[in-house]
């Protein structure tokens, strides 16, 4: 395998009606680069949807795989995995873009694509992701198939989002063929749809001890940087006052800075800065933004 792959053919692998279902040459391409001239001892694959996973275990004469699934009635925030793997292949849905209560035609309240926040959605995949590496022997792996998701012009990365357990391995790109988004048509020509998904691969290294990684998003305000320019605290401020700002307008909202705190002449730093760069144009007593010069 190299780190990016494509098929444009599914192949006959699972239902091919189960909307989301991946195709079958993933996880046929994945076992035999793991396990050349051999096979798994033991082959899980979670979230096996329509059926994919089931067919390439059968081609390949995996015997003792298990395929588990709400289909078949095992929730993966509440049951166990039933036994130890040395391979774990999983395909979680991507938040709630894909409504899989209606392919089963069943309400599961544990189910990871039912409508709910980003946030919640993001703590429950980090169970299930934790249970998998728990289940895996020392030297196994999981790998988990995700997708970037943009709702409402927001976009979210659940790659980035969710905790990684165990040691990271490797990255693949997926490049996608056929999506459900792919007639339709963006009124926004800057808009760059998604035509990706990612394979993570972890490995279990050590039969107690793992990494794990999270990803902490924090909100800062650019007022409270010691290592901001003057010249970008101007620029912000500027803008902030729609583009016309005296410099005691300036300076009224940036002596508030941290940057200002340990600097006795703030008003005299923004008079240089605004004098010395050529982003500010001066008209009268008024400073706007100009970086087209």
């Amino acid at each position: 395998m190299q780190s990016v792959i494509s098929y444009k053919d599914r192949g006959k692998y699972g239902n091919s009606l189960y909307r989301g279902n991946c195709s079958g040459y993933v996880i046929k391409d994945l076992i035999e680069h793991f396990y050349p001239g051999t096979k798994p001892k033991k082959f899980v694959e979670i979230f096996s949807g329509g059926g994919t996973g089931k067919d390439v275990a059968k081609e390949l004469n995996i015997k003792n795989s298990i395929h588990l699934d709400l289909n078949n009635g095992w929730d993966a925030l509440i049951d166990e995995i039933p036994t130890g793997s040395d391979f774990v292949f999983s395909h979680p849905p991507y938040w709630d873009i894909i409504n899989y209560e209606n392919q089963r035609k069943e309400y599961c309240p544990n189910d990871l694509s039912n409508n709910m926040s980003y946030e919640e959605f993001i703590k429950k995949l980090d169970i299930v992701n934790e249970k998998i590496y728990n289940c895996l022997i020392n030297g196994g792996r999981h790998a988990i198939l995700v997708g970037d998701v943009r709702k409402k012009g927001v976009y979210y990365s659940i790659l980035k989002d969710m905790k990684w357990f165990g040691d990271i391995e490797s990255h693949i790109i997926k490049i996608q063929h056929n999506c459900f988004s792919d007639n339709k048509v963006y009124n926004n020509n800057s808009f760059i749809a998604i035509k990706h998904e990612h394979i993570l691969i972890f490995k279990k290294n050590k039969i107690w001890i793992y990494n794990v990684k999270a990803t902490n998003s924090v909100k800062e305000n650019i007022m409270n940087s010691t290592k901001i320019t003057w010249r970008d605290l101007i620029q912000a401020t500027i803008e902030f006052l729609n583009n016309k700002a005296s410099i005691e307008e300036i300076y009224n909202i940036l002596k508030e800075s941290k940057k200002a705190k340990n600097n006795n002449y703030v008003r005299e730093k923004i008079r240089q800065t605004l004098n010395n760069n050529d982003n500010f144009v001066k008209s009268g007593t008024i400073w706007s933004l100009c970086i087209e010069s």
